[in-house]
């Protein structure tokens, strides 16, 4: 059969040359990126070529292009590599159940939330696991690292259903907003709090750009019939949040999860405002037919664990 004569006579050696030439553009940065002389890279090319029966690079004055072709083998060779990642991977685990990395792709609130709590447990039980984590504001941004294999999960806000047939998800709690003032902030001594009372307040919100944390936020504010206040800060660092807030100058709205898994912030009090409930699944989210390694799978579990109590509310 062809596929199987093309497949005993494609070499890894020659898709990782043609990885490194489309990344690096022209044969010359690939060679210097790989340790090979040019003409090696330019025969590698011409032999997968020669096999495949068709072009697999454009070269022009920007530099080397993947045709159709080169494309399509490309994408189907990033599965075929992250395979073989997994696996070198896994051997290495079932060897060591201590060791091994995790990409974590997530949002800001889970830095500062439920990951750290559960890289701590994670570490206590396995002392050489090492994480690779990736931040990124909108849930685009970080499956986009998953479909590219960069990274091994995504731990964020989950969309449900999730529209993208291609990922994998699953709910570890919903995530509600509170109201948050300084120790010293007036709005303190109060027992009973309107959110209109407070639309003039200096507020600290996430960005436009945050789509999942500001959406929510604004539909809190919708919600009570409000439109959402002009934030003297714009930011999404939970720790700038915190430092601002502390003054006792600034109110904001942080999810829950931030204060139940995080440190402990004396100087963020949560006011005694009801809000609307509009809880947003949070969860991980891994790739459809692509193994689930055991250290992935550690993660999820313990991710559970920890997240059981509030998954009771």
């Amino acid at each position: 059969m062809w596929p199987d004569r093309v497949g005993r006579r494609i070499k890894i050696r020659q898709l990782e040359v043609l990885f490194a030439v489309v990344e690096c553009r022209t044969m010359g940065k690939a060679a210097e990126r790989l340790a090979l002389s040019q003409p090696v890279i330019s025969k590698t090319i011409a032999d997968l070529e020669q096999t495949l029966g068709v072009r697999l690079l454009d070269r022009g004055p920007q530099g080397a292009e993947p045709t159709h072709y080169g494309r399509a083998l490309l994408k189907r060779s990033i599965a075929i590599f992250d395979e073989l990642r997994q696996s070198v991977g896994e051997i290495k685990f079932l060897a060591d159940p201590t060791a091994g990395e995790l990409r974590i792709a997530c949002a800001d609130s889970m830095l500062s939330g439920l990951l750290p709590v559960t890289i701590n447990r994670l570490c206590d039980r396995h002392p050489r696991l090492t994480f690779r984590v990736t931040q990124g504001l909108s849930g685009a941004q970080l499956y986009r690292e998953l479909r590219e294999r960069n990274v091994d999960l995504v731990l964020g806000k989950v969309a449900m259903p999730l529209s993208e047939p291609d990922l994998e998800p699953e709910v570890l709690f919903e995530e509600r907003y509170v109201v948050v003032a300084g120790a010293r902030s007036p709005w303190q001594r109060r027992r009973n709090i309107k959110l209109a009372e407070l639309i003039n307040e200096r507020w600290i919100l996430q960005p436009p750009d945050d789509n999942e944390g500001r959406a929510q936020v604004n539909e809190i504010f919708h919600a009570c019939d409000l439109d959402v206040p002009h934030g003297a800060v714009l930011a999404a660092s939970i720790q700038l949040y915190d430092t601002l807030v502390a003054s006792g100058k600034f109110l904001a709205m942080v999810p829950t999860s931030v204060l139940r898994f995080g440190p402990k912030r004396p100087s963020m009090k949560v006011l005694p405002i009801k809000l609307p409930s509009i809880p947003r699944p949070l969860g991980i989210v891994t790739l459809k037919n692509r193994t689930i390694s055991p250290i992935v799978q550690l993660f999820i579990k313990c991710a559970r664990e920890i997240s059981r109590p509030l998954s009771r509310n």
